[in-house]
């Protein structure tokens, strides 16, 4: 009855669900591309057998990266279906993957939707990246035998409390998973406390996305243009986020420091790059060119670049984490060797910040002020700085082997299930 209440529930805000799909396609045309594949409908035909894997956005497709690489050597007689949600999830699938995977739209949860997702793609078995779990996919998954695997799943405390509160529609979704390849041993008690079962803690796929080398040679070929002027990044920023780190910015003057700022999401690049702007900041876009001798801020408005604003940084303030939304990934970030600053919210990626901060390649900050006076304090002490560097690459290192052992737990999981198709 709670599935069929969800489902009712589910027709009723479809005409909301075409209003933010509209609403979004004004900044991104591509929301409006492959609309008939969010309904189950699908174009020419598929042959042999398929694995499928379920990536929401971009940073699900690049954690996906070491796993798919582990399950097409495992099962090299089977495609890949790389499906998503979003076209910049999408356009980095083509950018990490080529034509190496088919790529998709996952249909919204409707019951014919994801019937006839199933039935056109048939997949020997599906893996779901991090927190993915629909119940009535999950239900025809299970109906239809095709196995289910959540990999680098991770669940935080918030969101333990926000599944719990529709535990009659939960529960029998992440029982329906064949397992679950948790990132900590806090995120499998989480998982099972929700009806999971068939659990394996396997750590972070995210540890095993080695930086493009080609990326880092761009950052450090950017530096060179800078005859030494001290650099800082603010990766990842979240709406309501970045008037913190422009008075962050604002307490460096003296210092000639560069601001790379770099927003999480794309839509936002020409909203902030307006309030640099009324800030009253010489501002330049990437997509423009490189920053010139008097530039205070340069806005990365560009996609795949990330691993080369971390090449370029001195250091790198990871944002999502000054505002309550729960931080953003700082892996990679430490994996290129680059000093790292979180706010005081970094609840989605607990393990990962404490672990780096417990080891010595991270620092927390409290608040605006408390950023500018470190990151001040960091640009200014180079043998600081420079341990820092070598902890987080040590920490980045440490932590890799994540693919191997999730590849091996859904081998376990499918194998379990009678399933192999």
């Amino acid at each position: 009855m709670a599935r069929f209440a969800y489902t009712l529930l589910l027709y009723a805000l479809t005409p909301l669900i075409w209003l933010r799909l509209l609403w979004r396609a004004r900044r991104q045309p591509d929301y409006l591309r492959h609309v008939g594949e969010r309904y189950g409908f699908y174009a020419g035909s598929v042959a042999g057998p398929l694995i499928w894997v379920h990536a929401v956005s971009v940073g699900e497709t690049r954690a996906a990266q070491p796993l798919v690489a582990a399950l097409a050597a495992r099962w090299p007689e089977h495609r890949i279906l790389l499906t998503g949600m979003t076209p910049t999830g999408r356009a980095a699938g083509h950018e990490v993957f080529g034509d190496r995977v088919m790529q998709a739209y996952l249909p919204y949860d409707y019951p014919g939707a994801v019937d006839r997702f199933f039935r056109h793609f048939s997949p020997a078995f599906g893996v779901l990246m991090e927190t993915e779990v629909w119940p009535n996919l999950l239900a025809a998954a299970k109906r239809l035998a095709i196995p289910v695997v959540l990999a680098n799943a991770r669940l935080s405390e918030r969101s333990a409390r926000g599944y719990g509160r529709v535990g009659t529609l939960a529960r029998p979704a992440f029982a329906a998973l064949a397992g679950v390849a948790a990132q900590t041993a806090a995120d499998a008690e989480r998982l099972a406390a929700l009806g999971a079962s068939r659990i394996s803690v396997c750590g972070n796929l995210k540890f095993d996305v080695a930086p493009a080398t080609d990326k880092l040679a761009l950052g450090a070929a950017w530096r060179a243009t800078l005859a030494g002027r001290p650099v800082w990044l603010a990766a990842s920023t979240r709406e309501g986020e970045e008037e913190a780190v422009l008075a962050a910015h604002r307490a460096l003057a003296a210092s000639g420091a560069l601001l790379v700022l770099v927003p999480r999401h794309p839509q936002r690049f020409a909203a902030v790059g307006a309030l640099v702007e009324r800030e009253g900041l010489r501002v330049v876009r990437r997509s423009a060119g490189l920053p010139a001798a008097d530039t205070e801020v340069w806005l990365g408005d560009s996609m795949g670049e990330m691993a080369a604003y971390y090449g370029l940084a001195d250091v790198t303030f990871v944002g999502g984490s000054l505002v309550p939304l729960g931080g953003q990934n700082l892996i990679e970030a430490a994996a290129c060797g680059c000093p790292v600053l979180v706010g005081p919210h970094t609840f989605n990626f607990r393990q990962a910040t404490d672990d780096a901060i417990g080891a010595g390649a991270a620092r927390r900050v409290a608040d605006a002020g408390d950023l500018g006076r470190t990151v001040a304090h960091l640009l200014a002490a180079t043998g600081e700085r420079s341990a820092m560097r070598i902890a987080a690459t040590t920490f980045a290192a440490a932590h890799r082997g994540a693919a191997e052992r999730t590849q091996a737990a859904i081998e376990g999981f499918v194998a379990g299930a009678g399933s192999a198709r």
